[in-house]
């Protein structure tokens, strides 16, 4: 009977398998604008980057310590006039950008590789390497030849927003005063085009009536690929709750960033700065330690947030709240305004799967949260297609 109860206890303690660690969990982020750095003179992804002396916040080093293991690598385009030159000025940078996130990523093929499709991420990620999907921030570069979605698509993008900062010929921007009142008639064609290539739709920056419209026509769920919750704060590039709940009906997800949770102190001297780092791959390394150690002075002294790791978990445990742990998704902006106190670059995510934890949330939530939800609205996307 001894020898019994001695088992039964050693059943007991087995019984419940112990919670997995941050590193056990396929993590992804969906908005990557770390290619702004890759054409920097004398800098590596691969390479180790002081946070002092360098302003990037994603690398393959990071991406180690942190536990990323991959995401969506952003085609950003900035936004320019809507005429036949300024298309085809932005559609050759667009290009070019593209190219340079496949030549810089593929010097290192025993470290990332780049994904087509959902279960491309889950293989690469058995294989144990770093993930690379490619997205397109702002589809201003196509100009009005929808079939240009095409030759993106055979470039490897797989997610897409319509618009940036600013209105342009698909759709009105979070950030701009109304223009179509939504969708143009061409950026509902940009809908239906997205839909049939299995893209899937981002739409993030885009105003409340574009992203009503856009829920409204797409036949696949939306991604929100750097977004926060407008309860949080009150900001039209956050998604107020009872956009967020629609989102979450119809089986979409919000990717909650570090960036609106207060704010913006965009100050002269901190606009003259980011001028520079938009165009950090034309500074010679001397000069780009210089911008970073202006910017960290700067950081000490007007920071460009009020709000710290604190202020962001509580606004992720909201927006968990409100969607659902099968609607949430992360997308911090790294390396295109990102980061806060506690939380400045990559390294730092095992700190939110550890606050996450601490309010309850289970492996399968995690699971979901960091990479599941994300790659299931892929696999949606490539469902329709076919």
């Amino acid at each position: 009977m001894a020898g019994l109860a001695l088992l039964l206890a050693g059943c007991a303690t087995t019984s419940a398998p112990a919670q997995k660690s941050h590193r056990d969990f396929l993590t992804l982020d969906t908005h990557l604008d770390t290619p702004i750095h890759f054409a920097r003179p004398g800098w590596s992804f691969a390479g180790h980057h002081d946070p002092a002396a360098d302003l990037v916040q994603v690398d393959l080093e990071r991406m180690d310590s942190g536990a990323l293991d991959g995401g969506f690598f952003a085609i950003y385009t900035e936004q320019g006039p809507l005429t036949a030159k300024g298309y085809a000025d932005a559609l050759a940078f667009a290009r070019k950008r593209s190219d340079l996130i496949d030549t810089t990523l593929a010097a290192f093929p025993n470290r990332i590789d780049f994904a087509m499709t959902a279960e491309d991420a889950r293989r690469i990620d058995r294989m144990g390497l770093r993930i690379a999907f490619k997205s397109m921030e702002n589809s201003y570069p196509l100009g009005e030849d929808l079939s240009l979605l095409e030759d993106f698509h055979d470039r490897g993008v797989r997610l897409a927003g319509p618009v940036h900062g600013a209105n342009n010929q698909f759709a009105d921007s979070s950030g701009d005063t109304p223009k179509w009142n939504g969708l143009s008639p061409l950026g509902r064609k940009w809908v239906e085009e997205m839909n049939r290539l299995g893209m899937v739709i981002d739409a993030s920056h885009a105003s409340d009536a574009a992203f009503d419209q856009m829920l409204e026509l797409s036949k696949t769920p939306l991604l929100l690929s750097h977004s926060s919750g407008r309860e949080a704060f009150d900001h039209p590039r956050n998604l107020d709750d009872g956009r967020i709940r629609r989102l979450a009906a119809k089986g979409g997800a919000i990717c909650v960033s570090t960036i609106f949770l207060s704010n913006m102190n965009m100050t002269p001297e901190r606009a003259a700065l980011f001028t520079q780092y938009e165009h950090i791959a034309d500074l010679s390394p001397e000069q780009q330690a210089d911008l970073a150690r202006k910017w960290r002075a700067l950081d000490a002294t007007q920071p460009m947030w009020a709000a710290d790791f604190e202020r962001y978990m509580a606004m992720v445990l909201h927006v968990i709240q409100v969607a659902g742990v099968d609607h949430v998704c992360f997308g911090a902006d790294w390396d295109g305004g990102g980061g806060l106190p506690g939380i400045a670059d990559i390294s730092a995510l095992p700190k939110v799967t550890e606050r996450l934890r601490q309010a309850g949330y289970s492996d399968a939530d995690l699971a979901k949260m960091w990479s599941g939800n994300i790659l299931r609205i892929v696999e949606a996307a490539e469902r329709a297609a076919r």
